[in-house]
């Protein structure tokens, strides 16, 4: 980004960013989190930092807006302890298998795809055929792009416009579902 840059030359980039994004992807995604809730499942929504700030919006918004049951593990209690006890790089994993039941999915949303709790709850799920949406950004080929059943990647290698990106995927998402909530 310039320092002259224009908003429109900001706004731009962004939906330059939220236009490689596939729509066969995002139909994936609904699809994924339709089925989850006829099986009477959760949807559970972890990051770190901004991410989980974003986690905690769109869990909020799914629950309020679109009925759908809908969590995080961001209470600094469960992540202190779990953290305490298995290591940072754990937690998350040991809060998957504490908190989600067979038909739980979970979205995880790490903006480097690179932090090590998110990737090793994501190796996790995939070994346990957990339903997983990713959604990342910096390098194409990072470590979480490649182990969810749905990968949002975002082009980009600036903080702000990868987590801006990643919110809008999910409230799109959440809004959808919202929509369509009598078909589920």
């Amino acid at each position: 980004m310039k320092n002259n840059e224009s908003f429109e030359e900001y706004k731009n980039s962004i939906n330059l960013l939220l236009s490689k994004i596939s729509e066969q992807d995002l139909n994936d995604a609904i699809n994924i989190i339709k089925n989850t809730i006829k099986n009477k499942g959760k949807i559970y929504i972890v990051g770190n930092g901004g991410s989980s700030s974003i986690a905690s919006h769109v869990s909020v918004d799914l629950s309020k807006v679109a009925r759908i049951p809908s969590a995080t593990f961001n209470n600094a209690n469960l992540i202190t302890c779990f953290a305490n006890d298995y290591g940072y790089e754990n937690w998350v994993t040991e809060a998957i298998k504490a908190y989600m039941n067979n038909n739980d999915m979970i979205i995880l949303i790490s903006s480097s795809g690179t932090s090590k709790n998110i990737v090793n709850a994501a190796k996790y799920c995939k070994s346990k055929s957990i339903k997983l949406i990713t959604l990342s950004g910096f390098r194409k080929n990072n470590p979480l792009s490649k182990l969810g059943n749905i990968n949002f990647y975002i082009n980009s290698d600036q903080y702000n416009f990868i987590e801006m990106s990643h919110q809008i995927i999910l409230v799109y998402l959440v809004d959808i579902l919202a929509k369509n909530k009598l078909k589920i």
